[in-house]
């Protein structure tokens, strides 16, 4: 049976072992590896530790008991509905700490990866309807022109990938976090995935925003953590958000070897969501290195990953991934990397008109009065010694420095042409030579 959670099908509860698609024994040493580091011992409490239903927690458990590895504490917890709770023996606690020295993994049995990659199908970002509204709604705080949304609406509802280009200080990132927020909606992001016995833990509350979900009532038949698999957190479509900073090395497999588990490179944690490369250009690998790493996903829908053996694996790749850059496209990549980049879309400054009309909303939401003859001045005698270029950002800026120099001076909010020009050389700095 489907069901519905925010508008993507809910990955279905497992109803017993022989669901999970999983190795018993690693089932079993989890368990053990969660009693042992959590110190829990009720039914219920084990079944939240670990994630799964209390039915199949209870299958687990009685298979623990058959092999000697728990025991019943012959104890009646009043305050947990009156369950019998269970306890290592001594062979289960000399087994997990065995089991603890081979991997530090414990809590959430973690979800086969082609299961979730049949979740990943489920709530794909390729689903998603974009609409002119949506996408006018998200950025209702930019001035953009028809034409361009003409370009950005198709682009990011295909859900492939866009490379934004222009000059600096146009509202690329400014872009890119408004169609993060148009997305609107949740998927279930795993707490960790399996492959051939290894563990790589995926959810990450650094890059996961998790959903607010109803509390839920413990009078209730129905309860809501019945609904979905609880190895699952329900989450806002991810962001991941890099710059200079991104490395060819940041988009692998990372091992703890200390732990002897994995964690999900960038672009996995971003799956069903924005990975967000920003300012390409500036990090220290060349940008068409960067591009190559991420010809296989664009084009085929998959990753390829390796393990500390050398062994590699497919992941799912559904990303809507969206590269800006200051540079022309032409300076940094070939034809070939440029083929496989689904949309290229211009991103220039505005026009003098659209240029007063984001000056003029800026000061509305900041409370500066405007004024007229101070606007003529900055229009017919500052900018025709940068060449009439505007850009998106100069509006706030300017505002913020007049803002700050009133509040040094405490006078009120007000625009003269001389408070613009304390504000005009805060933009720019001069072009000189500076004696060492």
């Amino acid at each position: 049976m489907n069901m519905q959670v925010a508008d993507v099908t809910a990955p279905p509860p497992p109803r017993s072992l022989k669901q999970m698609q999983l190795s018993v024994i690693m089932m079993r040493d989890i368990l053990l590896k969660t009693m042992f580091r959590r110190n829990v011992e009720i039914v219920s409490d084990v079944s939240k530790a670990i994630c799964l239903p209390v039915a199949v927690t209870q299958e687990l458990i009685d298979m623990a008991r058959q092999q000697n590895f728990l025991e019943a504490t012959g104890t009646l917890h009043a305050n947990a509905g009156n369950e019998i709770g269970f306890r290592l023996t001594d062979t289960g606690k000399t087994h997990a700490l065995n089991m603890l020295g081979q991997s530090e993994y414990y809590g959430a049995i973690p979800v086969p990866l082609k299961v979730y990659s049949e979740q990943v199908k489920r709530q794909s970002i390729r689903n998603i309807r974009i609409t002119r509204e949506h996408l006018t709604g998200a950025m209702q705080d930019l001035l953009l022109p028809d034409e361009l949304l003409d370009h950005l609406g198709p682009a990011v509802g295909a859900g492939r990938s866009i490379l934004m280009y222009g000059p600096p200080g146009n509202g690329k990132s400014s872009i890119s976090n408004g169609i993060r927020d148009a997305l609107g909606d949740r998927i279930f992001v795993p707490r960790a995935i399996e492959y051939e016995g290894h563990v790589i833990t995926v959810y990450d509350p650094i890059v996961h925003s998790r959903a607010e979900e109803q509390v839920e009532n413990p009078a209730s038949l129905r309860r809501a953590t019945n609904r979905y698999d609880t190895r699952y957190v329900l989450c806002d479509r991810p962001t991941v958000i890099t710059g200079g900073e991104l490395s060819l090395s940041m988009l692998d497999l990372v091992y703890n070897p200390v732990a002897r588990t994995y964690q999900a490179p960038l672009q996995l944690k971003s799956t069903g969501g924005l990975f967000i490369v920003d300012d390409l250009g500036r990090q220290a690998e060349p940008p068409q290195s960067l591009i190559n790493r991420w010809i296989v996903p664009l084009e085929e829908s998959k990753d390829i990953l390796a393990l500390q053996s050398g062994e590699k694996f497919e992941v799912p790749f559904d990303t809507l991934v969206i590269f800006s850059t200051n540079f022309h496209p032409n300076q940094i990549f070939d034809k070939a990397a440029l083929r496989r980049i689904f949309y290229k879309i211009r991103i220039d400054g505005p026009n003098q008109a659209d240029y007063l009309k984001i000056f003029a909303m800026v000061a509305r939401k900041k409370d500066l009065p405007l004024d007229e003859p101070t606007l003529i001045y900055l229009m017919k005698d500052l900018y025709p010694t940068i060449g009439n270029v505007y850009a998106n950002y100069q509006p706030g800026f300017l505002i913020d420095q007049i803002i700050s120099i009133c509040e040094f001076e405490d006078i009120p909010y007000q625009m003269s042409p001389e408070l613009m020009d304390r504000a005009w050389a805060n933009m720019f700095v001069r072009d000189e030579q500076i004696e060492h």
